[in-house]
């Protein structure tokens, strides 16, 4: 999730930043003035920008994996997965230039006069290209994942190395530099007779979404959902959103890959009249400014109405959250935990249904919450969405009668509905559990809760949950107690990891965690 913030920038700098130099300045600011020249070269730099972070998302993946990853010296980290990038991609493509393959023998008419056919050619061309100048496999995001989880375990194992004084200077993280450029070269042979398979998938993945139609992408909104609560739901949505897995456009004489990199070039040209519609992204437009508003309000109406009070402090926020920025894990965890069923069986399917219902309707936008559908205002002739006039309401009505219905048919208990209290910590609760000196915060108890200091074994964050190892998972307290009196949304355990919801302000908790523990 570490590189997640630049996806957000790509859309602000790339819509804004072209929309001005387009559509704006042209009439306001010729470029034959010094102002005029001025100005379009700010907005162009804002817009290169976004194109840079695009462009490059590999080697952000590369190095924000190995940074996560790191248990320690993560900057030391960080440095080896940026070098393990670089020298692994290299060391692939120097290995297929013995092997025969190069920027010439690659292309689909050198491959056609080996006797490939049209089609065979194309998929065999299509897995080659150039990252910063190097020929190697144009793997996408994946060659950063990998280079920065390898990074990071070798990071971790051998960081701490100690060698006699002679050789002191190899030692610790130095060690691990040198490790890595090792590591690269049998990777990258792996990598040669591996990644012609992985990719042969990934172009099976693309034949079928492409020719399932609205089956598809049912499918692709439905397993989005489904895989949420287990943190690997990216696993789905990135290849689609930034990879050659979610098509192919040529716009301006350059090619995109991916749904979210299409769009994105659409935002920037001229000539575009608008935005891919089977985006596999509209769909959230409908259950997050609608849908689970609805649920939220279902939720709120179900409870008992000494309760309704608690549970509007609950499901208020959450529900602005999602509508404006897009983080739908804080209301989708209020009736998750409660109502397992209500969440894989019913809600899952639900998203997946909106997908359909955006794509029948043609919907073309750039953004699913309001706040990164700001660059829309600067291009609206390129937005095609009067069909959300009626689906937003026919989602909001939809949701709400179904969660309504099912809450009260089989007695779910949502939050409100049990008859022990609301899962909220008030000021004065909060208060009355203080110690006199005013020391017992939060993140304090936070770090009692998971059995001490000494009991962490590491501990991280994605956009919303707290990702903790710990030694014994006996000492960790119990599920209700994190709701009841630690403010937490909810709690996935596997073994010794735990993974605690608290919603957005969960990177602001870690580092207060992280200053009590003395961790960088």
């Amino acid at each position: 999730m570490v590189p997640i913030i630049l996806f957000v920038l790509v859309g602000f700098y790339v819509g804004i930043g072209f929309a001005f130099m387009n559509y704006i300045l042209p009439n306001v600011l010729p470029d034959t003035t010094f102002i005029g020249l001025f100005v379009k070269s700010i907005f162009n730099m804002l817009a290169g920008m976004g194109f840079l972070f695009m462009n490059y998302l590999p080697i952000w993946f590369s190095v924000g994996i190995a940074f996560t990853l790191a248990k320690k010296e993560k900057g030391w980290a960080a440095f080896a997965g940026l070098i393990m990038f670089f020298v692994y991609i290299n060391s692939v493509g120097k290995y297929a230039n013995v092997m025969g393959w190069n920027s010439d023998t690659v292309t689909v008419a050198a491959l056609m006069a080996k006797g490939y056919s049209a089609e065979a050619a194309m998929n065999f061309s299509a897995m080659w290209g150039s990252v910063a100048g190097i020929f190697t496999f144009d793997m996408g995001i994946f060659s950063g994942i990998l280079s920065g989880i390898v990074a990071a375990l070798v990071h971790n194992k051998f960081c701490q190395k100690e060698f006699p004084a002679m050789f002191a200077f190899f030692a610790g993280p130095k060690y691990v530099i040198i490790l890595i450029t090792l590591a690269a070269m049998p990777m990258a042979i792996a990598t040669f007779y591996v990644w012609p398979v992985f990719a042969g998938a990934l172009q099976a993945i693309t034949k079928f979404i492409g020719e399932s139609g609205l089956l598809g992408t049912f499918v692709f909104g439905t397993l989005d959902k489904m895989l949420l609560p287990f943190g690997i739901h990216h696993l789905i949505a990135f290849p689609i959103e930034y990879s050659r897995v979610g098509g192919t456009m040529m716009i301006d004489g350059v090619l995109y890959e991916g749904v979210r990199n299409i769009i994105t070039g659409q935002a920037a040209s001229a000539t575009a009249t608008g935005y891919i519609t089977r985006n596999f992204t509209t769909g959230r437009v409908l259950f997050q400014l609608a849908g689970l508003p609805g649920a939220a309000t279902a939720m709120w109406y179900t409870a008992k109405k000494v309760n309704r009070k608690k549970v509007a402090s609950i499901v208020i926020p959450a529900v602005i959250t999602i509508m404006l920025v897009g983080i739908s894990e804080p209301i989708e965890y209020t009736f998750l935990f409660v109502a397992p069923a209500l969440y894989w069986l019913v809600y899952a399917p639900l998203s997946g249904l909106m997908y359909v219902l955006a794509e029948v309707a043609k919907i073309s936008i750039n953004g699913h919450a309001l706040f990164f559908m700001i660059p829309n205002l600067f291009q609206p002739q390129k937005v095609h969405a009067m069909a959300l006039i009626w689906l937003l309401p026919l989602a909001f009505f939809l949701y709400f009668f179904i969660f309504k219905f099912l809450i009260e048919k089989f007695n779910l208990k949502t939050p409100g509905r049990g008859e022990e209290e609301v899962a909220f910590m008030s000021k004065k609760k909060y208060k009355e559990l203080k110690n006199a000196d005013g020391t017992d915060t939060l993140e304090t108890r936070i770090v009692e809760a998971l059995g001490g200091p000494e009991n962490i074994e590491t501990l991280s964050a994605c956009a919303t949950r707290l990702r903790v190892a710990v030694k014994d998972e006996t000492l960790v307290a119990a599920d209700e107690a994190w709701k009841q009196h630690l403010e937490a949304m909810g709690v996935v355990r596997s073994g010794k990891s735990l993974q605690i919801i608290y919603g957005v302000r969960v990177t602001t908790l870690l580092t207060k965690i992280k200053d009590i523990l003395n961790l960088d």
